[in-house]
């Protein structure tokens, strides 16, 4: 029995037992919208319960990305906007995103996510399922990060729970300086389970067609042992023991001193990505995964969520994309400007709840 609906930029059929999801927003690397979100949550909510569906599988229409993120113009255009306008829209989008990515974690199916290419941001939302349903595979066209800080945001979309989990002080490594990664460094830190080379993934994708879902992850782990060791070497393995000296340090001043006084060519790359990100939400960031270490995943996403709140009182996102997407002079004005002009009250401000508990929009969870 198979079933075929079609919304604009997601797909989704069910067929063989596998509900099968197409991001399909190629122009916008699969940017999501709130209609995109919304979309996702109902056929994942859908094939929940559906014994039609016993696996989830989540890819692109194209090989360039799963998902770079949220739609950030979209962030620009509705947070500039009056309550009465689009903010609230934005409201809507941050709640219904960190909704999805908690029903993705605790999703009781298998969720096998395609990670070709670029995956980002909220891209990381919906690919990182939890430890009891994710199979993440990677390729050698994938491009993983979680960039925020690099606009002025923060590691969201559960970020504060899967990078604060990572081992050692590989998550505060790549959430403070917003590197981009590839397949061995995403095997390495634990954000990916299998590598199937890019030539390959049009078998793997026969393979998905002709297999049962109650049989899928199994058979797809068989189909990707071959290749296990062919992601090539990990940058973060090599660098492990400079990662560990320098981002174990207390505070991010403490961590740039520690890397300046480094001249290994790692040290002063990761140094000079600081350099150009936001010093406040670099040392939000910090805080947030310190955090994010003691707490569950909706705790996690219910931080999040008043953070977020807070940084777009702030303003610190709308500053970024306008330098970095809008305007592309790629010169933020950061406020403040300087890392020593940061205080312990302006990170605690971005903590402080927004909500009384019982009327957080993340209650629920």
């Amino acid at each position: 029995m198979s079933a075929d609906a079609n919304r604009e930029h997601v797909q989704t059929r069910v067929a063989n037992g596998t509900g099968t999801i197409i991001l399909d927003r190629p122009k916008a690397l699969n940017s999501l919208s709130l209609d995109m979100v919304r979309a996702l949550t109902k056929t994942l909510l859908d094939w929940r319960d559906d014994p039609a569906v016993d696996a989830v599988v989540i890819g692109s229409s194209s090989d360039k990305a799963l998902c770079a993120g949220g739609d950030i113009r979209f962030f620009y255009e509705a947070g500039r906007a009056t309550p009465t306008a689009g903010s609230a829209l934005l409201e809507d989008f941050f709640t219904e995103e960190y909704a999805l990515n908690h029903l993705i974690h605790f999703y009781p199916k298998p969720y096998i996510a395609l990670m070709d290419g670029v995956v980002m941001g909220g891209g990381m939302g919906i690919a990182q399922g939890g430890p009891d349903c994710s199979l993440r595979i990677v390729t050698e066209r994938t491009k993983m990060a979680m960039p925020e800080v690099n606009i002025g945001l923060f590691p969201d979309v559960g970020g504060s729970h899967f990078l604060s989990h990572a081992p050692g002080k590989l998550g505060v490594y790549l959430g403070v300086t917003g590197a981009t990664i590839g397949a061995a460094d995403a095997l390495y830190v634990g954000l990916a389970d299998l590598f199937v080379p890019a030539e390959q993934m049009g078998a793997l994708r026969a393979l998905i067609e002709a297999t049962p879902g109650a049989q899928l992850a199994a058979a797809t782990r068989e189909f990707a042992a071959p290749f296990s060791g062919q992601s090539g070497t990990s940058k973060l393995q090599a660098a492990r023991a400079s990662i560990e000296r320098h981002f174990g340090a207390a505070s991010v001043a403490d961590i740039m001193a520690s890397l300046a006084a480094d001249d290994d060519p790692f040290a002063q790359q990761a140094l000079q990505a600081m350099r150009s990100r936001s010093p406040l939400m670099m040392c939000v960031t910090h805080e947030m995964l310190k955090r994010g270490a003691a707490m569950s995943v909706a705790d996690c996403l219910r931080m999040e969520r008043s953070v977020v709140r807070r940084n777009f009182e702030h303003g610190e996102v709308l500053e970024g994309v306008r330098a970095l997407v809008i305007d592309k002079d790629n010169r933020p004005s950061w406020n403040p400007p300087m890392l020593e002009a940061v205080t312990p009250q302006m990170v605690a401000r971005f903590f402080e709840p927004v909500w009384p508990d019982w009327a957080h929009p993340l209650r629920h969870l």
